[in-house]
């Protein structure tokens, strides 16, 4: 089980502090409701296919979008669809089948050979395992008619990868919250964007699917491992700063010179 660290209250803006003390469901449903109309993602008539890992991220983003349906000003279709390796078995495929069906949102899963597909001499890295994902998801999403693609990414992923590429690829770049493809009529939308990995677990313990979800075992020893370590000490745990590291990937600025201001 992940440890759960214990959030700096002092840390805390006031607004953020208002909001914890609503609780972590009323907490990420708030923040996944700002995000959503902040950035546009869900309009009238879009069908929504939700990538589930069967981590808590994702059964987090399919519970929440599950529930909105029954409110949100527009009209929106939402279905699941789970990408199953030949590395990773530790999915509980039945108690995420079991949830989706409690919160009617149509299931299914399709395999994909993301081992099989490598190269010979070539070894299974995150990176490769993302973009057969990602094709499969986009080759699915085009065929059965589905706009949109929702992905469980959170703020915490979010700033990881926008360090992890200044670091090891030396540029800016990072995950989007509302990415549109230009090759293809999709668009990913990330609906957890503004929401703490803390809060989702926090979220998935208080709707009672936390113990159910698996995690993979690729990503425990990727890069992103030591990014998260390097994120914590640089914001020390900060909230206000983990969403300004955010909010600079949308405000890049081409003449920043001080002396110009």
């Amino acid at each position: 089980m992940d440890e759960v660290k214990t959030q700096n209250v002092s840390s805390l803006s006031r607004s953020e502090k208002r909001l914890a003390a609503k609780g972590p469901v009323a907490s990420v449903s708030k923040l996944t409701e700002v995000a959503l109309r902040r950035f546009n993602m869900i309009e009238e008539g879009d069908r929504i296919l939700i990538a589930v890992s069967g981590g808590k991220d994702s059964t987090t983003l399919a519970c929440d979008l599950a529930a909105k349906r029954r409110w949100w000003p527009v009209h929106y279709e939402i279905q699941a669809i789970h990408i199953a390796t030949d590395f990773c078995n530790c999915c509980k495929k039945t108690t995420l089948v079991s949830l989706l069906q409690s919160w009617d949102v149509p299931y299914v899963s399709i395999d994909v050979p993301v081992i099989g597909r490598l190269k010979p001499g070539r070894t299974m890295n995150c990176y490769w395992c993302s973009t057969q994902r990602r094709t499969e998801l986009i080759r699915y999403a085009m065929t059965n008619g589905f706009n949109k693609i929702a992905l469980g990414h959170h703020l915490d992923d979010i700033v990881e990868t926008l360090l992890m590429n200044m670091l090891y690829r030396g540029e800016i770049s990072g995950m989007l919250p509302v990415l549109m493809y230009k090759k293809y009529p999709l668009s990913i939308i990330r609906p957890l964007a503004l929401c703490e990995e803390r809060q989702i677990i926090g979220y998935s313990e208080a709707q009672g699917f936390r113990s159910a979800v698996c995690t993979c075992p690729f990503g425990q020893d990727s890069k992103r491992r030591e990014v998260r370590k390097r994120v914590e000490a640089l914001t020390g745990g900060s909230s206000s700063q983990k969403r300004r590291l955010f909010e600079s990937s949308l405000n890049i600025k081409m003449e920043c010179d001080p002396e110009l201001r």
